[in-house]
């Protein structure tokens, strides 16, 4: 089924490549940057570095679908 699905269907140059860079990192990596990013941010906030703090707390989101992409890649396999 997945194959017909894929019929025609190509990943270009930098997908293909970003794909086997980021294939060869644990999944958990992603995990302890978000919580990294979100530890790095209370601590701002502690510091009363609200704006630097805010900047820092964004990138946990962001770190967690780059791990959710990678679990796919391994997943699925890339092309």
């Amino acid at each position: 089924m997945s194959t017909l699905l894929n019929k025609g269907h190509e990943e270009g140059p930098v997908a293909k490549a970003i794909e086997n860079q980021t294939a060869k990192l644990p999944s958990d990596t992603y995990l302890w940057a978000a919580v990294g990013a979100m530890g790095v941010s209370l601590a701002l906030q502690c510091l009363k570095q609200k704006h630097v703090s805010l900047f820092i707390g964004q990138w946990a989101a962001p770190f967690l679908l780059m791990g959710i992409y990678n679990k796919i890649v391994k997943v699925e396999g890339n092309d």
